[in-house]
C-alpha cells in the first residue's frame, strides 16, 4: 500500500511475522520519473531476509521500459506492474487499474516489459474496471507474455474495497493461466487464507490492509493446522502502536504530522479493539500525542482489558475509512 508499506514498515512485520515476499509502493513511471529513493532504500535496507518486488505503476512503455531497467541493476526479485490502483486519481490518467479498459494497451506493455525483463515479471490486477468484459483477453495475454506470476483482487475498479470479493473469478484464473496466481481481498485471517487457498486452488495469497490491521497475520498463516496458533491480546495491540509510533519518526517531522500518520495504521487496527466501534470513533478524534495515547491505555490496557482477545477479523460493521484507503494510491 502507498505511503504505507515502507522501510520502516516492511522491518515491523519482519519483528512480527514476515511474509515469503515484500512488494514495494510503486515506483510512478512518466516522463520526468526517477526512482524515489525512500522505495529503493526499502529495497536495499529492509534486513528481513526476504525477496522483494519492485512495483511500477504507468502507461507509457519506453518509460516502463527505462524503469524496469534501472531496477534491475537492483538487488530485487522481480518486476511488478500495477494494474490494480482504484482510486480515481490514477485510472483517469489511464494507470493502475485503469489500463484493465484497455486490452491494447496491456498488450503493448506486456510485451515491453517481457522483453526487458531477464528475471521474474509480475502483474497485479483486478478482475476488471466496471465489469469482466475484458477479464479473460487479458489471462490470455497474461500467458502469450509468460508472466511469471499473478495477483487478483477480486473485484472491480470501481467497486474500490465494496461489496465481496468474487473468489470464483480467482478461481477461473487459476485454471487458465500458466502461471501461480495469488488470491487478494478481504483475506483477513489465517482461517480465512486457507479458505480462499482451498476454495480457489490459488498458489498462495497476498494480504495489504489486513497485514497492517494484524502484523501477526503471516506468522498465523504458517502455523495453522500445524501447532497452536498465536492468538494476540489487546496488550499486544497496544504494544504494537508503540512500535507504530517509533517507527513513524522522521526527521524535523512534528508530532501532529507524525501523529496523522499513525491514524493511517490504526484506521485498520481499531477494526479488531471493539465491536463498537468506540475506539476508532475516539482514536480519530485524538489532537494531542498525551491524548491520543490516553484513548489508546483507556481502551487496550486498564481495567483488565490487555488480557481480552484482539478480534481474528474485523469486527461486522466496523469500517475502516474509505479516504484512507483511497489515500494507498496516488500518483
Amino acid at each position: 500500500m502507498q505511503d504505507v508499506t515502507d522501510l520502516t514498515f516492511m522491518r515491523l512485520l519482519g519483528q512480527y511475522g514476515v511474509p515469503d515476499y515484500f512488494f514495494t509502493e510503486y515506483f510512478r513511471v512518466h516522463g520526468h520519473s526517477t526512482l524515489d529513493q525512500p522505495i529503493v532504500d526499502s529495497i536495499l535496507h529492509h534486513d528481513t531476509g526476504r525477496p522483494v518486488f519492485a512495483q511500477m505503476i504507468g502507461e507509457d512503455t519506453f518509460h516502463l521500459k527505462r524503469t524496469a531497467q534501472a531496477l534491475q541493476d537492483l538487488p530485487i526479485a522481480g518486476v511488478d506492474l500495477n494494474m490494480g490502483c482504484p482510486a480515481p486519481k490514477i485510472y483517469r490518467k489511464n494507470v493502475g487499474g485503469g489500463l484493465l479498459r484497455d486490452p491494447d494497451s496491456v498488450e503493448s506493455i506486456f510485451a515491453t516489459l517481457r522483453e526487458t525483463c531477464k528475471g521474474r515479471f509480475t502483474v497485479k490486477m483486478r478482475i476488471g474496471f466496471e465489469d469482466d468484459r475484458h477479464y479473460k483477453a487479458i489471462l490470455d495475454l497474461v500467458n502469450e507474455y509468460g508472466v511469471d506470476a499473478l495477483s487478483i483482487h477480486g473485484r472491480t475498479v470501481k467497486q474500490m474495497y465494496r461489496g465481496d470479493v468474487d473468489y470464483e473469478r480467482i478461481q477461473l484464473a487459476v485454471e487458465h493461466v500458466n502461471c501461480p496466481v495469488f488470491a487478494n481481498g478481504n483475506i483477513f485471517s489465517a482461517k480465512k487464507a486457507k479458505r480462499v487457498q482451498e476454495s480457489t486452488g490459488c498458489h498462495g495469497v497476498m494480504i495489504g490492509r489486513s497485514a497492517i490491521r494484524n502484523p501477526w497475520i503471516f506468522r498465523q498463516i504458517r502455523e495453522d493446522g500445524t501447532k497452536p496458533t498465536f492468538t494476540p491480546l489487546l496488550r499486544d495491540v497496544r504494544a504494537y502502536i508503540d512500535d507504530l509510533w517509533k517507527a513513524a519518526e522522521r526527521p524535523g517531522l512534528p508530532d501532529r504530522n507524525r501523529l496523522n500518520r499513525m491514524k493511517k495504521f490504526l484506521n485498520f487496527v481499531g477494526q479488531g479493539v471493539d465491536p463498537d466501534g468506540r475506539f476508532l470513533h475516539e482514536m480519530r478524534r485524538g489532537r494531542e500525542v498525551k491524548d491520543f495515547f490516553d484513548i489508546c491505555d483507556r481502551h487496550l490496557l486498564i481495567d483488565g482489558r490487555g488480557e481480552q482477545p484482539f478480534a481474528a477479523e474485523p469486527y461486522e460493521g466496523v469500517h475502516a475509512r474509505p479516504n484512507h484507503e483511497d489515500e494507498s494510491c496516488r500518483l
